[in-house]
Order: C-alpha cells, then sequence, then structure tokens
C-alpha cells in the first residue's frame, strides 16, 4: 500500500529524516514510535506530500506520489493532524463530509453520516454542532469521521489521542481498534506511547534521530530489541524490567 526508499529530508543542518525505508501492507497499522524530534511525524507528512523530502521515493498504491497532484493525493489519503484541524466556522456535518463534498460525490452528506455514525456519535445529535461545542474525546472522532468518510484505504494520524485523559483516550483507542477492524482500513499513526503502539498497531517502527532502529511486531520487539536505545525505550514504558538495561 505504502513504500518509502532512502527518504531523506533536512531542515538546514538538522537532518529530519535519515535514509528511511519501509513498507506498510494492505489492510496492516503501522506505528512510528519514539521521542520529539526523531522525525516520526516528518516521515508521516511525506507520505501525503505535506512535506516534501530532499531524497528518495515515496509510492502509495505503487504509484510515486511525485507524480500525482498533491492536491489530489490528499484527497485519497485520511489525514487526523494533532490538533484535529476542524474548521471551527462549519458544523460537524460540513466538517465530516468535506472530502466527498471537494470530490464531487453527489451523496456526500450520507457518506458523511455514515462515517459519524462509524465512529460512535449520532448524526442527529451531533450533526449540527459546532466544534467548540464539542469535548476533546467528540472532536477526536469527528476529525477521524472526516478522515474516513470519503472511503480512503490509508490512513495517516498523527498523535490524534495524546491531548486527551486518560478514560476518554482509552475510549477512543478502542473505537479506533474496533473500526480499523470493521473497515480493513490501512493506518499510519504517529504516537510516543509505546503501549498505544502494542494495543493499536500491527507492527511497530522506532525512531531515532530521523532513522528506524527497529521495525517489528511488537512481540518481537519486547523480546528481541534490536539495539540498546531500543531497549531503554521499552524499560521506560515498562514493558521490560529495569535490570534488562
Amino acid at each position: 500500500m505504502l513504500r518509502a526508499r532512502g527518504v531523506r529530508k533536512h531542515y538546514g543542518p538538522v537532518r529530519a529524516i535519515d535514509d528511511v525505508s519501509l513498507d506498510v501492507y494492505e489492510g496492516e497499522c503501522l506505528a512510528l514510535v519514539g521521542e520529539s524530534g526523531s522525525g516520526k511525524s516528518t516521515l508521516l507528512m511525506t507520505f501525503n506530500r505535506l512535506v516534501e523530502p530532499d531524497a528518495g521515493i515515496v509510492a502509495f498504491a505503487g504509484l510515486d506520489v511525485r507524480a500525482v497532484d498533491p492536491i489530489g493525493l490528499r484527497r485519497q489519503i485520511g489525514y487526523v493532524p494533532q490538533d484535529d484541524g476542524l474548521l471551527p466556522h462549519w458544523r460537524v456535518d460540513r466538517n465530516v463530509g468535506l472530502v466527498p463534498w471537494l470530490l464531487g460525490d453527489p451523496a456526500a452528506d450520507a457518506a458523511a453520516r455514515h462515517a459519524l455514525e462509524r465512529v460512535g456519535l449520532d448524526w442527529a445529535t451531533f450533526g449540527t454542532r459546532w466544534p467548540c461545542e464539542l469535548s476533546g474525546g467528540q472532536r477526536q472522532r469527528v476529525a477521524l469521521a472526516r478522515a474516513l468518510a470519503a472511503g480512503p484505504r490509508l490512513v495517516l494520524l498523527d498523535e490524534p489521542f495524546g491531548a486527551l485523559d486518560a478514560i476518554t483516550r482509552s475510549d477512543v483507542q478502542r473505537m479506533f481498534l474496533a473500526l480499523r477492524q470493521s473497515t480493513g482500513v490501512t493506518a499510519v499513526l504517529v504516537t510516543h506511547d509505546l503501549h498505544e503502539a502494542t494495543l493499536l498497531a500491527s507492527r511497530i517502527a522506532v525512531m531515532r534521530a530521523g532513522r528506524i532502529e527497529q521495525m517489528a511486531d511488537a512481540a518481537s520487539l519486547v523480546a528481541e530489541p534490536a539495539t540498546p536505545y531500543v531497549r531503554q525505550l521499552l524499560v521506560r514504558a515498562r514493558l521490560l524490567p529495569e535490570a534488562a538495561c
């Protein structure tokens, strides 16, 4: 579904992404995990051309994304930013139906209604509300509904649950897991939380200083950390005992 080969990105002297290669397979969820500044969000945004890499290739569904109009590409890929990105001057129904409407879908309203119901929000109750009238968890559900409304094959999520309180975060995580399992949508999730990654992702890519230190499923990551840094992260997350350092 998604392929990156030799991707690099510099901001002045800073190497934000340093020769990253990976594959994301259809139907899986890949979590990009790492500390702040590790390059995970920058890498995510190269996938929908919100960031243009300095070198390397990114391909979506077998097509080099540089050969695709960036606006058209973004309408094919769902995206949930860190701050939810809801338009404050549009009601929930119009926010959710944005991409189907831009694509000229005559059933845009029905697509928005279906997406909102899928994330557990009643259309009659929430469709006419303004974003400012929603709780944090409701806003994230609406943002996810908007990302899914046009039926994309791939969804990119940039720390979508990080600002939520623990109870709300757990509820939204469970909703996302059930939704991904029922739809089969492919997802790339950026998170700094290894527990969240092990709960939601098929595989985990641990990033450090713009590079991937290890990529594996959760069980393999915990059983065989490939580097001292990965082991240290697992200990900090209490997925390994301190004696493992």
